[in-house]
C-alpha cells in the first residue's frame, strides 16, 4: 500500500488504483523503454505500455533513490521489466544519476497528466448557473454617454449588488440550457463569458469599467465575481468507486461529432458523486431500428457500443465538464457515460 501511495505522488496527476481492479493488460505494441519528451502527458505515456492507462499504479516499482519522484521530466526514462512473470514499470532520471539530489528544473517543465491547453479555457470560464442564480446576479442597467452597447474602455452602470461589492467581476450571458439526458429536467445552463469589469464606484448603481470583451456587452448582462487566477487542480485520474451513469448533454464550439481532446458536459455532478479525476467510459447509444421481420411497426434498440474514455476535470452540482481522452468511434450528444 505504501508503494501505491508513493506512486500517486510520483505521477502527481495519474490515476488512483481500484483495489478490485482486473489484471492489468499490457499494450500489445508496448516498448521495453520510453524516453519522455516535451509535449508528452502522463496519460499518453501510460497508454504506450497499458491498455488501461489509469491502472499504471498496479505495476509501478518505485525507486526510492530518486529525489522528487512525484515529478517526471523530458529526458527521463520509463522501463518495463518482469518480476516473477509480472510486469513492472520503473523510472530512471535522464541525467543517469540515482543518488538523491535537487533537480535544477522548473517544476512547470514537469509532464502533466493530461493536455492542459485543451481544458485551460474551461477552468475559470464558462460556468454553470441555475435560473435563480442568474436572476439574482447584478446586471448592467446602462452605459456611459448614452451608448447602447458596451466595449472595452466603456463605463457601465450596475444594479442589484448585494451587501458587499468586490473589485473585479466577469460579465456573463445566459447560454445553452443543460437537460437531464433521461428525464429532460433542467440542470442549469452555461453562463457565457462576455467581458471583464473593474468596479470604480461602489454605489447603487455602481460604476464599472469594461475590459477584455469577447463580444459587445448588452443591457441586462449579469456580473459574477472574478476567480483570482486559474483553478489549479492536481489531477488524479481514477475510476469511480460506485456506479455512475449519465449522458453527454453539452458540446462546446458547435461541434456535432466529438473526438479526442474535445470538452463535453455530462448530466451528472457533485450531487451524484462525480469527482474531479473520475474516468468514465463513453458508449455510443444504441440506435432504435425497425424490425422488418417482426413487422407491425415493431422496433428494437441495438446495444450500446464502447466509443471512448473521458476524464472529469471540473464539477458543478448537477453537471460536470470532461475531456475526451480516447475515442474509438465518433461520439455524439446523448451518448452514454458510465463507470468503466
Amino acid at each position: 500500500m505504501a508503494m501505491k501511495k508513493l506512486l500517486i505522488l510520483l505521477f502527481g496527476t495519474l490515476l488512483c488504483w481500484n483495489v478490485l481492479a482486473d489484471e492489468v493488460k499490457l499494450n500489445p505494441s508496448h516498448p521495453d523503454r520510453y524516453v519522455v519528451v516535451k509535449g508528452d502527458t502522463l496519460w499518453d505515456i501510460s497508454a504506450r505500455f497499458l491498455q488501461t492507462p489509469w491502472k499504471w499504479p498496479d505495476i509501478w516499482q518505485a525507486n526510492d533513490q530518486i529525489a522528487n519522484p512525484h515529478l517526471i521530466y523530458p529526458g527521463d526514462i520509463i522501463e518495463l521489466s518482469f518480476i516473477d512473470g509480472q510486469p513492472r514499470l520503473s523510472l530512471k532520471r535522464g541525467n543517469g544519476k540515482l543518488s538523491p539530489s535537487i533537480r535544477r528544473t522548473n517544476i512547470n517543465n514537469a509532464i502533466p497528466a493530461i493536455p492542459i491547453d485543451a481544458i485551460a479555457p474551461f477552468l475559470n470560464n464558462p460556468r454553470v448557473m441555475t435560473q435563480e442564480e442568474y436572476e439574482a446576479a447584478p446586471y448592467i442597467v446602462a452605459f456611459d454617454d448614452e451608448h447602447i452597447l458596451g466595449s472595452p474602455g466603456y463605463k457601465a452602470y450596475v444594479r442589484s449588488f448585494m451587501d458587499t461589492i468586490d473589485d473585479g467581476y466577469v460579465i456573463v450571458r445566459q447560454g445553452e440550457e443543460y437537460l437531464d439526458g433521461e428525464t429532460g429536467e433542467s440542470l442549469g445552463f452555461e453562463a457565457i463569458y462576455i467581458a471583464e469589469a473593474a468596479v470604480t464606484l461602489k454605489a447603487d448603481p455602481a460604476t464599472v469599467m469594461l475590459s477584455k470583451s469577447t463580444q459587445e456587452v448588452r443591457k441586462g448582462d449579469r456580473l459574477l465575481p472574478a476567480i483570482e487566477g486559474p483553478i489549479v487542480q492536481n489531477y488524479f485520474p481514477h475510476a469511480p468507486d460506485k456506479d455512475i451513469r449519465g449522458r453527454i448533454v453539452g458540446v462546446f464550439d458547435g461541434v456535432s461529432q466529438v473526438a479526442k481532446y474535445n470538452v463535453v458536459v455530462i448530466d451528472r455532478g457533485g450531487q451524484d458523486g462525480v469527482e474531479v479525476g473520475h474516468v468514465l467510459q463513453i458508449d455510443r447509444a444504441g440506435e432504435t431500428v425497425r424490425d422488418v421481420v417482426a413487422g407491425g411497426g415493431a422496433e428494437v434498440t441495438l446495444p450500446d457500443e464502447k466509443a471512448g474514455v473521458m476524464m472529469v476535470f471540473r464539477v458543478f452540482d448537477r453537471v460536470s465538464y470532461a475531456l475526451v481522452m480516447e475515442s474509438q468511434r465518433v461520439i455524439h450528444h446523448l451518448d452514454v457515460v458510465h463507470t468503466p
